[in-house]
């Protein structure tokens, strides 16, 4: 792991392997970054590609600035990391406090297929990421039918992700996002939270119900919990909570630590690894530019269907089995593996 220094403004990423030819994941701004959060989400990248036989490094920055100097530390950013977009060094992805317009001046010499990160609404790395852990969840449980499911952490791909588990036969019972939480018990319609969440974002529990805080989302009795607010949402005491749940499985990244990973395992809870999720994306942004909508979902669905099957059944469980794939296909051009894997502390 490598820590680059930016010199224009107080910013940094994090290259998880140097001898990557390309590199890439999320950049975030707030008015401080920590470097530990960016090794960890860098890591869960690189255990994607590498679940995938895709031969990338992750890597995640940070720009760290008050509020009033977001905008200009921004653009610092951009304008100094344009060189390592160049040679592939960082290929930056939007994430909290940083939108896809703000790196639009990068896009031109990124290798991938960027287009796809722009659309009115959800883009397809979007709709393929929401997908991606649905059908992870399908896998991980047998069948959703009937299924009761929480999203929370919904956010740019959850339109997608309550799309699909409804196509599946789930019912989605309740969402939070950082506002708060709410509930339905006849669950909620797939157009309904995706009208709500383009026309209000975050704020869209306001205009579904009761909101309550978002932690309440746990105790919704859901049978299947997507969860992925922020890295480690879900700690043991969180764990103990939900253990009478079907599977816990990622919609963001890094969402449960060692501990609660530990106990839902003793309990019985499946727990599929958030970098075979949310594979979906990597799939569309290095997905054959020349392919349809259609056909990229239709890869998203055999690909992580096809991976999640195979995990599942595992006897040290979906997560641990996710993680000697990726490392098998990491030893074939490392001289080592790095050094930890993506779980949160």
């Amino acid at each position: 792991m490598r820590i680059h220094k930016f010199t224009s403004t107080d910013a940094f990423v994090a290259i998880d392997l140097v001898e990557a030819e390309t590199s890439s994941g999320p950049v975030r701004w707030a008015r401080r970054v920590l470097q530990g959060g960016a090794k960890d989400l860098a890591r869960s990248q690189t255990y994607t590609y590498a679940v995938l036989n895709m031969r990338h490094g992750g890597a995640s920055a940070g720009i760290s600035a008050e509020g009033p100097k977001r905008a200009e530390a921004v653009s610092a950013f951009v304008a100094e990391a344009a060189e390592l977009v160049e040679y592939g060094t960082y290929l930056p992805d939007a994430a909290k406090g940083v939108s896809e317009a703000d790196l639009t001046p990068l896009r031109t010499n990124d290798p991938r297929v960027t287009t796809r990160l722009v659309d009115e609404g959800s883009t397809l790395v979007d709709r393929a990421e929401g997908l991606g852990a649905a059908v992870c969840a399908q896998h991980c449980v047998g069948d959703l039918s009937d299924r009761s499911v929480a999203i929370e952490g919904f956010g740019a791909n959850g339109p997608a992700l309550a799309a699909a588990v409804i196509e599946r036969g789930a019912t989605v019972g309740a969402i939070a996002t950082t506002v708060g939480s709410v509930s339905s018990g006849s669950g909620f319609d797939a157009q309904t939270l995706a009208d709500a969440w383009e026309e209000h974002g975050p704020g869209l529990v306001n205009e579904l119900g009761a909101v309550a805080s978002p932690v309440e989302v746990f105790a919704s009795g859901a049978e299947v919990f997507f969860v992925g607010s922020k890295m480690g949402v879900v700690n043991h005491e969180i764990a103990a909570q939900i253990s009478d749940a079907a599977a816990v499985v990622a919609c963001g990244r890094i969402p449960v630590t060692a501990r609660a990973l530990a106990v839902l395992r003793r309990s019985g809870v499946a727990v599929p690894a958030d970098f075979v999720a949310l594979a979906g994306s990597a799939l569309a942004l290095w997905g054959d530019p020349d392919l349809s909508e259609t056909e990229i979902l239709t890869a998203v669905e055999q690909t992580v269907g096809d991976l999640s099957g195979d995990f599942a059944s595992h006897d040290d469980g979906a997560f641990l089995a996710a993680c000697f794939a990726a490392e098998s296909y990491l030893l074939t051009w490392q001289d080592e593996l790095p050094f930890g894997r993506p779980l949160a502390p």
